[in-house]
C-alpha cells in the first residue's frame, strides 16, 4: 500500500524527519533504548557523507559531536546531559528488518515534496510535462549461497531524481511490479518511458488511466506490433530531427522520423517513430547502424520531434545517473550484506543521496560526497534537519 502522508505545508515539506517518521519501528517495544526516527535519520546523514557500509554509518554516528545528536534526536542522559551514541549493532538491527515499502514510500514522497516547483515569467498554455524512466537492477553483492540476488525496479525522472523503488519478487520480473511502483507518484502531465519490457497492452491502458503518456520500444518481442510499425512507410517520411554527437571516442548520428497512425494495436497510441542510430568508433573506424521504433500516446500538439528525440535518449539517464553511480561511487555491487531488508534498505539510502544531490544541483556525485564529508553540519542541512 502507498505511504500516506499529511498535506505538505511550505513550512515542513523539506523536512525528512516528517516522512521517515511514518515508517513502522520493526522493534519490540522492551528494550528500546534509541529512537527509530533518530537511527534512520543519523544513517542517511552518514550515507550523505560517503559512508558505503554498516561499519562506515556506525563509525560516523559514534564521531558525531553532540550538537549534532541533538539535532539527529537522540536522548541525553537525564543524570550527565550526555547523549550516547549508538553501537553499530544497534543501527544494523533496526535497518534488516525495516519495511522496505514503507521506507522507499517515505523517501520517495519526502523527494517530491522537495523538489521545488519549475519557475516561469508567466504561465504555459498548458502544463509542462514530467519524463520519467522505469528501469530495474540487480543487486549483485546480495546473493547468496541459497537465494538469488534481489532486484530493485526504480522510477527515477530524467534529471535524476528517484520518486519510488520497489523490490521485484523472487522467480518474477519486472513486470508485475510496474503498475504497483507507479501506484504512489502523481503521474498526471508524465510521460513515461521504459525498454521493450514494460511494452505491454496492460501497461500502456493503466498509465492513459493515470493521466500520463508514454514512450514504448517495440521490438520483435511483440511480433504484431513490431510488423505493423516496421512497415510503415518510412522511406517516403520526412526527416524530422536530426543530432550528431562526437563523445566516448565515437562519432554518432541520430535521425528521427514520426508518423502519426491511429491505428495502432496499443492502448492510446497516436504516433510510430523510427530512430536510425549510426556510430562509428573513433580508434577503429568501424561503422555501426540500428534501428528501433517506438510508439507513442502523445500527438504532434503534444510534443515536438526535438522533445521526442530528448526523451528517449534521456531514458538510459537512469543508467548513468543511478545505477552506475550506485556501482562505481558507493561499490554496491562490492557490498556483502545480506541479511533481511538490509541490500534493498542500503540501496533506497543510496537512492536518497544521490537524489538530493540532484536536487541540490550536483552533477559529480563523487566530489559531493567528499565536500559533504568534510563538515556535520552539511549533511543535516541538505536533508532539512536543520
Amino acid at each position: 500500500m502507498p505511504l500516506q502522508t499529511a498535506p505538505i505545508t511550505t513550512e515542513d515539506a523539506a523536512d525528512l524527519r516528517r516522512f521517515i517518521g511514518l515508517v513502522p519501528d520493526p522493534r519490540g517495544l522492551r528494550g528500546r533504548r534509541y529512537p527509530a526516527l533518530a537511527l534512520l535519520c543519523a544513517a542517511a546523514a552518514a550515507v550523505l557523507t560517503g559512508a558505503r557500509s554498516l561499519i562506515a554509518i556506525g563509525e560516523w554516528i559514534a564521531d558525531a559531536p553532540q550538537p549534532v545528536l541533538g539535532v539527529l534526536g537522540f536522548p541525553a542522559d537525564p543524570l550527565t546531559g550526555i547523549r550516547p551514541a549508538p553501537h553499530a549493532a544497534t543501527v544494523r538491527r533496526l535497518l534488516q528488518r525495516l519495511d522496505g515499502d514503507a521506507l522507499d514510500a517515505a523517501i520517495g514522497a519526502y523527494l517530491q515534496a522537495r523538489t521545488p516547483p519549475p519557475q516561469r515569467s508567466e504561465p504555459p498554455p498548458k502544463p509542462a510535462l514530467r519524463a520519467v524512466a522505469v528501469d530495474g537492477k540487480t543487486v549483485r553483492g546480495s546473493r547468496t549461497a541459497t537465494t538469488t540476488a534481489i532486484q530493485l525496479l526504480a522510477a527515477m525522472d530524467h534529471h535524476g531524481v528517484v520518486l519510488a523503488q520497489r523490490q521485484i519478487a523472487s522467480k518474477s520480473n519486472e513486470i508485475p511490479s510496474f503498475q504497483p511502483l507507479l501506484d504512489s507518484i502523481n503521474l498526471k502531465d508524465t510521460v513515461l518511458t521504459g525498454d521493450a519490457l514494460h511494452t505491454q497492452h496492460g501497461h500502456g491502458a493503466y498509465l492513459r488511466k493515470r493521466g500520463a503518456h508514454y514512450l514504448a520500444i517495440v521490438k520483435k518481442n511483440h511480433p504484431g506490433l513490431y510488423a505493423q510499425v516496421r512497415k510503415l512507410p518510412w522511406a517516403d517520411i520526412p526527416l524530422d530531427h536530426h543530432t550528431r554527437d562526437r563523445a566516448h571516442h565515437r562519432d554518432e548520428i541520430r535521425r528521427l522520423k514520426v508518423a502519426a497512425f491511429l491505428h495502432l494495436d496499443y492502448p492510446g497510441a497516436r504516433q510510430a517513430i523510427q530512430v536510425v542510430r549510426r556510430r562509428r568508433e573513433l580508434s577503429t573506424r568501424k561503422l555501426t547502424i540500428e534501428r528501433v521504433y517506438l510508439i507513442t500516446s502523445l500527438d504532434v500538439f503534444d510534443a515536438t520531434p526535438a522533445q521526442l528525440a530528448a526523451w528517449i535518449r534521456g531514458h538510459w539517464g537512469i543508467e548513468n545517473l543511478l545505477h552506475h553511480v550506485r556501482d562505481r561511487t558507493f561499490h554496491e555491487d562490492d557490498s556483502k550484506v545480506r541479511t533481511g531488508t538490509l541490500p534493498r534498505t542500503m540501496a533506497s539510502l543510496r537512492n536518497l543521496a544521490i537524489s538530493v544531490f540532484r536536487q541540490n544541483g550536483e552533477t559529480n556525485i563523487a566530489a559531493a560526497l567528499r565536500r559533504t564529508s568534510r563538515d556535520y553540519r552539511r549533511p543535516l542541512s541538505a536533508l532539512g534537519l536543520t
